[in-house]
């Protein structure tokens, strides 16, 4: 008799145990759901056009790249765009034309002043 009661009591515990994993699967989809519809709302499209001055993501490894050295290369020159994303850019350069994903790219503001910095050598004091 005891075995009995031992085995619906078992059965029970387990049926519980099996709703309590489906209400926790479920409360995971139901938040992943919010978190990306959140994350897509901050998502920002770019629009770029024809002619249109841009830079590009220089995505190649490099080992000491350094923190303050920028992973952005100099201003193309945008020549087609295509409807997948993709764009055709033109460097100004070498005049060469390539076609890259529009991810890759951000739009360079002309009136950006860049200034050269002094280099000053400090020396050792002397003793």
């Amino acid at each position: 008799m005891e075995m009995e009661i031992a085995g619906r009591t078992r059965k029970l515990d387990i049926q519980e145990l099996e709703k309590i994993r489906n209400d926790a699967y479920e409360n995971a989809r139901v938040y992943k759901e919010k978190t990306k519809t959140f994350q897509d709302k901050l998502i920002t499209r770019k629009k770029f056009s024809i002619g249109q001055n841009v830079l590009l993501y220089d995505s190649t490894l490099k080992i000491f790249a350094g923190k303050l050295r920028s992973k952005w290369i100099a201003p193309f020159t945008i020549t087609n765009l295509f409807s997948n994303g993709a764009m055709e850019i033109q460097s100004e350069e070498t005049r060469k034309c390539f076609k890259v994903n529009g991810q890759r790219l951000k739009p360079f503001y002309e009136n950006f002043q860049m200034h050269t910095v002094e280099e000053i050598v400090l020396e050792e004091p002397r003793t």
